[in-house]
């Protein structure tokens, strides 16, 4: 099989098709275009669009079924392939936010297997450039009975304001690796 993103809709073509809507804060997720107000320019210009979050929490996951979209799970217990995580996060210039990622393998009661919940990332334009930047994580050696991967991401920004101001995601992506 080829590398293939699982996730769907990882940079809002599609609005918020494909995505639940853990916590959905103050104005809601909304998606905008690239570069957007007081934004950045993304280092791959295919990406025309991201995932802004509120002045409250705003968390959106995907589950991803690995057996519906096509992997046996012999090959899954025996091969146990790398599973790599990628995901882009910035702020805008003029107000700071926080970005969190939560990524879990799931056995076939989704159950967690193994867990990537790096601490939160506070981006502040006082004293960062708070532009485009990856996050990446890659899962090995984590046994027999992968089954599912939970993919949560999101955030909100630090000074309360009314509207999309927090944290802005795009170019999310899990891709398996036999």
């Amino acid at each position: 099989m080829t590398r293939t993103n699982l996730l769907k809709n990882p940079n809002g073509n599609e609005e918020m098709d494909f995505w639940e809507l853990t916590e959905n804060g103050g104005s809601q997720w909304h998606v905008e275009d690239m570069p957007g107000d007081c934004g950045h320019v993304f280092s791959d210009e295919t990406v025309t669009k991201y995932f802004s979050t509120s002045f409250e929490l705003c968390l959106k996951r995907q589950v991803i079924d690995l057996v519906a979209q096509g992997f046996s799970p012999e090959d899954l217990d025996f091969i146990q392939p790398n599973v790599t995580v990628e995901d882009w996060y910035c702020s805008r210039t003029d107000c700071g936010c926080v970005y969190q990622l939560a990524v879990s393998l799931l056995d076939e009661n989704q159950e967690v297997m193994q867990e990537f919940n790096p601490d939160s990332v506070t981006l502040d334009p006082d004293t960062d450039d708070c532009s485009w930047k990856k996050i990446t994580h890659v899962f090995s050696s984590y046994g027999p009975g992968l089954r599912y991967i939970c993919f949560q991401h999101g955030g909100q920004d630090l000074k309360y304001w009314d509207g999309w101001f927090g944290v802005r995601v795009t170019g999310s992506s899990v891709t398996i690796d036999f």
